[in-house]
């Protein structure tokens, strides 16, 4: 699972379309990330699989750039 401690400017975050997903997304929402065009979805044969970007308005600066 990814480290959702660290802002970033852009995440994409994938995963089995269930509520886990769903809460992931909801956290980065709450974080300030906004979505960034439509969910994509396909299905591996089992289970249906959902992808969401999400970008940060304004992420913060890195100090060495």
């Amino acid at each position: 699972m990814s480290d959702f401690t660290k802002p970033l400017g852009y995440r994409l975050i994938t995963g089995p379309d269930d509520a886990e997903f769903c809460a992931r997304v909801s956290a980065l929402l709450d974080q300030g990330y906004r979505l960034h065009g439509s969910p994509a979805l396909t299905f591996d044969g089992e289970r249906v699989i959902a992808a969401q970007a999400l970008v940060l308005p304004h992420p913060p600066v890195d100090g060495a750039r």
